[in-house]
């Protein structure tokens, strides 16, 4: 079973960046699609940008042009670039390697708190 670490999140004034890593256990990260979600308090889990095994990226409408998806194969790594953040941005965000039809690969990680507030 493959285990996710999110990390790099924290508090951050509006219009400010921050990146965040998805550390994947296992040899066989490569293989796999991996995807950003992330969760507003009292709200469902949501799409945030997805990157294929071979590095074609696609995002929610609501992140385009600020956020950038990236991987690094040789560290089992998935990144979140995020700038020009905004308040409805902040959310607990996760990483997980979606299947096709809408499910999982992976049980998810702690996932990675960031707020976005003055």
């Amino acid at each position: 079973q493959v285990q996710l670490v999110e990390s790099g999140g924290g508090l951050v004034q509006p219009g400010g960046s921050l990146r965040l890593s998805c550390a994947a256990s296992g040899r066989i990260f490569s293989i796999y699609d991996m995807g950003w979600y992330r969760q507003a308090p009292g709200q469902q889990r949501e799409f945030v940008a997805r990157i294929t095994n071979g590095g074609l990226a696609n995002y929610a409408d609501s992140v385009k042009g600020r956020f950038t998806i990236s991987r690094d194969n040789a560290k089992n790594t998935v990144y979140l670039q995020m700038n020009s953040l905004k308040p409805e941005d902040t959310a607990v965000y996760y990483c997980n390697a979606p299947r096709y039809s809408g499910t999982f690969y992976w049980s998810w990680g702690q996932g990675t708190q960031v707020t976005v507030s003055s």
